[in-house]
């Protein structure tokens, strides 16, 4: 078996299909890790999503915040916004299949043998591993539960804007979806600003790339979101895999063993 890492697919279906045919990707044999956001913006979601769901125990998959924010409209009441291309998804006939199966997903992933995590926005360094794991569980039951609906309508907000262990209900899920799903620039204290998405020469005063600053572990982490720092982290322990597929750039597919990045372009 090999094991693949994939970035951001966001509904590229054919990009996708491409760059697997390079290795010779095949279910029977080797495995899909995708580091979230498979939907949303590209031409093709529903043909995307149905792929991912059919490579059953052949997918790994963390839930990015485009994937959020469809089951955000499917169960939260919250309507597609101007640019989204989720009416394929929404309208389909295995729309009721599809959704329950994207909120089995995982929102962080620990491969033990690697020492490696996933996760779709990164991993926050006031986060060990282990409490990485747990938080994400705990988000994870709440989406696949009878909470999902009261959660999916409140899920949207930045507040709170710091992780504190005494937080409880809401506020606490929301900002541990935020480290997950939308997280760049981080303050030293844990403190979010999610209002800046270009490169990370960019931070805001006070802030920087959550990758910059020093963790307790050696742990490897697996990411996209980012796709304005076109996979450059300058760190071999951190790796970004959102190189901007839907806004032209490459899909970037990495064998996690050897660590060979195989690019599609996608202009």
């Amino acid at each position: 078996m090999t094991d693949y890492a994939i970035g951001d697919i966001q509904g590229c279906y054919e990009r996708l299909r491409d760059v697997l045919a390079k290795v010779d990707f095949s279910p029977s044999r080797d495995r899909l890790w995708v580091a979230g956001d498979l939907i949303n913006r590209g031409p093709a979601s529903l043909e995307t999503l149905r792929y991912i769901e059919s490579l059953g125990d052949a997918a790994v998959v963390v839930l990015g915040n485009h994937d959020l924010h469809l089951l955000a409209v499917a169960l939260g009441g919250h309507s597609p916004k101007r640019k989204d291309t989720l009416h394929d998804i929404l309208d389909a006939p295995d729309h009721d299949r599809l959704i329950h199966w994207l909120r089995q997903q995982y929102l962080c992933v620990h491969d033990e043998k690697r020492n490696l995590v996933m996760a779709h926005a990164g991993l926050p360094h006031i986060w060990s591993v282990d409490q990485a794991v747990a938080c994400a569980r705990e988000v994870e039951a709440v989406i696949r539960g009878g909470q999902a609906q009261d959660y999916f309508s409140q899920m949207y907000g930045n507040q709170p804007e710091r992780w504190c262990d005494t937080l409880t209900g809401m506020d606490r899920w929301r900002v541990i979806t935020n480290y997950f799903t939308r997280m760049r620039f981080i303050a030293e204290d844990g403190s979010l600003e999610l209002a800046t998405k270009e490169s990370a020469d960019n931070a805001p005063p006070g802030f920087a790339p959550w990758f910059t600053y020093p963790r307790q572990d050696d742990v490897k982490v697996i990411f996209g979101h980012w796709a304005a720092l076109e996979g450059n982290t300058g760190s071999d322990r951190f790796i970004g895999l959102d190189t901007g597929c839907v806004w032209g750039g490459a899909l970037t597919l990495m064998n996690l063993d050897s660590g060979e990045l195989i690019h599609c372009d996608c202009a």
